[in-house]
């Protein structure tokens, strides 16, 4: 198991926490996905290590960013 926190940007609300929960979750190897709104931290719990590239794909897809 590998786990990686990311901090993500414009994250307000129990809306964009489950919307970046949602795409975050359809990455292959996924098997958790715990985002906190108030701190812009998500941290994704998978088989083996993402790529950061493919968590922040994911991210944009929910209309959000991962800040570096």
């Amino acid at each position: 198991m590998a786990e990686a926190t990311y901090t993500v940007e414009g994250m307000t609300c129990g809306h964009c926490a489950t919307s970046v929960r949602e795409e975050v979750s359809e990455l292959a190897g996924v098997r958790q996905v715990d985002v906190d709104v108030e701190s812009g931290r998500v941290t994704v719990t998978s088989d083996t290590p993402l790529t950061t590239d493919a968590v922040a794909a994911a991210v944009t897809e929910a209309g959000y960013r991962v800040i570096p």
